[in-house]
């Protein structure tokens, strides 16, 4: 009787523990917060005028977005940038915006900081968009914000930001420095294996 009452004290005390550490068959692991990835320009998930593109039967301000990312993982060296039309008629979205080489410094990325090359936190770099040659973004590299077909219903922006354990992701993922959105998204995603330590990502709609 005793034993029975000595293991019946030892099972509510294991249970009362991991119930405690919400926890049983192991050390309690300590929660990791979130990789998150917004924009306080973008809060309400759409676009104003001072951030679509002013070309192309658009007549915005076509000036780049504030972004902001917290937590990232440890290890990273550079954050990417990436923005992507998953809803134009292209059949295979369309590249608006790109930053490279954004360094483990940053916390984000500053309203504006898209539309010149000097604005950026060194070493990063604008990269080639679907708006190449255009020259509505005011040169290759920059901002290009959206400009849908009217009567469109809206469009999905994809913002996504990529931390990397990489110092310079020209040299790590063997592309040229001009290479397309497309090919940089696949070298982060799958070409740099383990070196992408996360990404995050929010969506903004836009239609005219």
């Amino acid at each position: 009787m005793k034993t029975n009452n000595m293991l019946a004290a030892t099972l509510g005390v294991a249970t009362f523990l991991c119930a405690a550490l919400a926890a049983c068959g192991g050390s309690a692991q300590a929660q990791v917060p979130a990789f998150t990835l917004s924009s306080p320009d973008l809060a309400s998930g759409t676009f104003s005028n001072h951030h679509i593109l002013n070309g192309f039967g658009c007549t915005g301000d076509n000036v780049s977005p504030a972004l902001a990312w917290s937590n990232p993982p440890a290890g990273t060296k550079t954050f990417a940038v990436q923005v992507q039309d998953l809803d134009a008629p292209t059949g295979s979205g369309f590249w608006h915006w790109a930053v490279y080489n954004i360094p483990a410094s940053a916390t984000g990325l500053p309203q504006g900081a898209g539309n010149r090359a000097a604005s950026l936190p060194a070493p990063a770099f604008g990269g080639t968009t679907d708006l190449l040659d255009t020259g509505v973004a005011g040169g290759n590299g920059n901002y290009g914000g959206p400009c849908p077909p009217a009567g469109d219903q809206p469009h999905r922006y994809v913002f996504t930001v990529y931390a990397l354990a990489v110092d310079d992701l020209v040299a790590a993922a063997g592309v040229p420095r001009t290479g397309t959105a497309a090919l940089y998204s696949f070298v982060m995603n799958k070409g740099v294996g383990s070196a992408l330590l996360g990404k995050a990502t929010f969506t903004a709609k836009f239609s005219r």
